[in-house]
């Protein structure tokens, strides 16, 4: 039997545990987690195929493009921890949230920590303006434009430099608050309690 727990940091909020493993409950849903690692798929796919297989490529990045604009729709209308229900508070704490992570205090957090809340909008606004600007050099007007050009891969290059940091946050995470995030990811279950 599945009974409703509530979230810390995250304000009336009910959640639905495990009949199996009543400490765990369910946080990202499927869609979610379907977006995450196909952007992951189609970003790193996207960033080792230009030049060689330029049709690949374009491939990738315009399903990159179609990711993000869904995740963006996900974000407004999805459920309860895919919403940017508290993104401006997040995003207010998320300077304070790195300095108290500096002496071990991570809180507690259901969905994205502030942390994670600051390095999703900058994640989808670079991967918007990569595949825009990557759309752009293929067309008449601006094909062969410097700007657009420059502009295409200095943000393809930051998206891999933030996916990098990412990374290494969940894991860092991970070790801090004793629980696998990246099963959570997959599995879209977390610990109910730290």
């Amino acid at each position: 039997m599945q009974q409703p727990v509530t979230a810390s940091h995250d304000a009336h909020a009910t959640l639905t545990a495990r009949s199996d493993a009543p400490d765990m409950v369910k946080v990202w849903d499927w869609p979610l987690r379907a977006t995450h690692w196909a952007l992951a798929f189609f970003v790193l796919l996207a960033w080792f195929t230009p030049g060689k297989y330029d049709g690949l490529h374009r491939f990738a990045g315009y399903t990159v493009m179609v990711l993000v604009g869904f995740r963006i729709g996900w974000g407004l209308f999805g459920t309860r921890f895919s919403r940017f229900h508290a993104i401006g508070r997040r995003l207010r704490a998320a300077p304070a949230y790195l300095f108290n992570l500096r002496h071990g205090r991570t809180g507690r957090y259901r969905g994205l920590n502030p942390a994670g809340t600051a390095m999703l909008v900058a994640l989808l606004l670079l991967l918007a303006v990569s595949t825009i600007t990557g759309w752009l050099s293929t067309t008449v007007r601006f094909f062969g434009v410097p700007w657009v050009e420059d502009t295409h891969g200095y943000v393809s290059d930051a998206v891999i430099v933030l996916v990098v940091i990412h990374v290494l946050g969940v894991l860092a995470m991970s070790v801090l608050q004793r629980e696998n995030l990246i099963r959570a990811m997959i599995s879209g279950w977390k610990r109910r309690h730290p």
